[in-house]
C-alpha cells in the first residue's frame, strides 16, 4: 500500500497538501488533525482514499496509536508531510505556559516522533517535507517560543538529511513568511495582549507555498524558502548580527 502521511490535514498548508497529494496516484493518505468533521469534509473531496485519524498529537498515547497503526498495515510511505503546528504573538507574561508547553510538543516532539516512526516504511523514492518558517532564521522577540521551536525543527531536518543521505530519501524544509489565507494568523493573535506584531505585509497564498515545497522535495532543495520574503529574511539573518534584526523587527511590525 503506498501511502502519503500528512499532519495538521484539517486546514491552511496540511489541507492543501492533501488535495495536492490527491494527483500523485497513491493508494491512500494518512490525514492526522484533531478535528475529525473538518477531515471528513476533506474526504469528501478527494479521489484518493483518506484514512482518518482525528487525534491531538501533544497527546503521547496518540503516538503509540499511531506507531501501531504503521506496524498493523506496514505501508509504503511515499510522502511525510509534518504540517502541524502553532504560534502565539506576546510577552512572557500574555501566553500562559502550558500553553507554551504544548507548543512546544507540537511543533518539535510530534514532529520528531512522527517522523522517527515513519522512516522504516520510507522507500528511497520518499519525500520528507517539514514545515518549518522563516522565523528559524532569527530569535523574534514576541514571538519567541514559536521562532524557537521552529529554529529546532529546521536544524533537526538539515542534520536528518544528511544523516539519511545514503538511502536515496529526499528532506526539504520549508520556510514560509505569513501566510494569509490560513487560521495561523488569527490563532496567533488570539492572547491577553498581541499588539507587539501588528502588521503581517506582503503576506504569501497557502497554494503557492505548497506548490514550490513540493516542487523543492521533489529535486531534493535542502532549504524552501517559498517567495522573496523568506529569502532575503534567511540571507539578511545569516549576514546581520541577531540583536540588529530583532530591534528592527520590533520596528518593522509595530508600524
Amino acid at each position: 500500500m503506498l501511502i502519503a502521511i500528512v499532519t495538521g490535514a484539517s486546514s491552511g498548508l496540511g489541507r492543501e497538501y492533501v488535495r495536492t497529494l490527491d494527483t500523485r496516484e497513491l493508494d491512500e493518505i494518512w490525514v492526522i488533525a484533531r478535528r475529525r468533521e473538518r477531515l471528513q469534509a476533506l474526504a469528501e473531496e478527494t479521489a484518493t482514499p483518506l484514512r482518518i485519524l482525528a487525534c491531538d498529537l501533544t497527546e503521547p498515547a496518540v503516538l503509540r496509536a499511531i506507531e501501531e497503526e504503521l506496524a498493523e498495515n506496514h505501508p509504503i510511505v511515499k510522502y511525510l508531510i509534518n504540517a502541524a503546528g502553532f504560534g502565539k504573538i506576546g510577552g512572557f507574561s500574555d501566553i500562559p505556559t502550558e500553553e507554551l508547553c504544548s507548543m512546544i510538543d507540537l511543533n518539535c516532539r510530534a514532529a520528531v516522533a512522527i517522523t522517527q516512526m515513519t522512516l522504516p516504511y520510507i522507500p528511497p523514492t520518499g519525500r520528507i517535507l517539514q514545515v518549518c518558517s522563516c522565523a528559524a532564521f532569527q530569535p523574534i522577540p514576541f514571538l519567541n517560543v514559536y521562532a524557537a521551536s521552529k529554529s529546532f525543527l529546521l536544524r533537526y531536518t538539515r542534520a536528518l538529511r544528511s544523516e539519511i543521505a545514503s538511502r536515496g530519501i529526499h528532506v526539504t524544509a520549508v520556510c514560509p513568511y505569513w501566510i494569509e489565507d490560513t487560521e495561523f494568523i488569527a490563532k496567533a493573535k488570539n492572547t491577553k495582549n498581541s499588539t507587539y506584531i501588528q502588521n503581517f505585509p506582503f503576506p504569501q497564498e497557502r497554494e503557492d507555498v505548497v506548490r514550490r515545497s513540493l516542487r523543492g522535495v521533489e529535486n531534493n532543495v535542502e532549504i524552501v524558502t517559498p517567495g522573496l520574503i523568506p529569502f532575503l529574511h534567511r540571507i539578511l539573518a545569516g549576514l546581520l548580527p541577531h540583536s540588529f534584526m530583532m530591534a528592527a523587527g520590533k520596528l518593522f511590525h509595530r508600524h
